[in-house]
């Protein structure tokens, strides 16, 4: 059994896939204003996992560019489509076996870079990339809707199939 916070982690990315479903490559390029665009916005999440999963913990970096394009405040840009969800979908499959599993005493230990603790435990970078998604799904859900786009993904998916809570965890 994966542990509970992993599991909302994984839930989470799900309705981020599923919050994108039928946007085109066309619409995922469109700026509104000064809102990033579709695309923008999934290379910066894929940036945020990377950073956490592979720059902190195992000091890799699989898509080095992508600090200057899509870290917070990186400059606005179009990136395809097709481009920022196969790095998207290559971090997160690169990262999911490992985190199935973590046990509470990983994700209570210090987050460290360099061998030197960054300020916040694994459990709280997690739950700052979980709460990252959600606020990127509303806005990705806000553009769609602006750009015109029907039958959207609508409020929480199937979570109680999902990623039901659980007070308990045998790991």
């Amino acid at each position: 059994m994966i542990h509970p916070l992993v599991a909302q982690l994984f839930f989470t990315r799900s309705e981020f896939e599923r919050g994108l479903e039928g946007v085109s490559a066309e619409d995922a390029v469109k700026h509104l204003g000064p809102m990033n665009c579709i695309s923008w916005i999934i290379g910066h999440m894929t940036w945020h996992e990377q950073k956490i999963w592979h720059d902190l913990l195992h000091g890799k970096t699989h898509y080095p560019d992508f600090v200057n394009r899509f870290a917070h405040g990186a400059p606005k840009s179009s990136p395809p489509l097709g481009d920022v969800l196969n790095a998207w979908h290559a971090v997160t499959r690169a990262t999911t076996t490992e985190l199935e599993k973590l046990t509470t005493a990983d994700l209570q230990a210090d987050l460290l870079h360099l061998g030197k603790p960054v300020g916040q435990n694994l459990g709280s970078a997690m739950l700052r990339v979980i709460y990252h998604y959600w606020y990127h799904i509303g806005e990705i859900q806000s553009i769609r809707q602006i750009l015109g786009h029907r039958n959207l993904a609508e409020f929480v998916g199937d979570l109680d199939a999902k990623a039901p809570y659980r007070s308990e965890y045998s790991g």
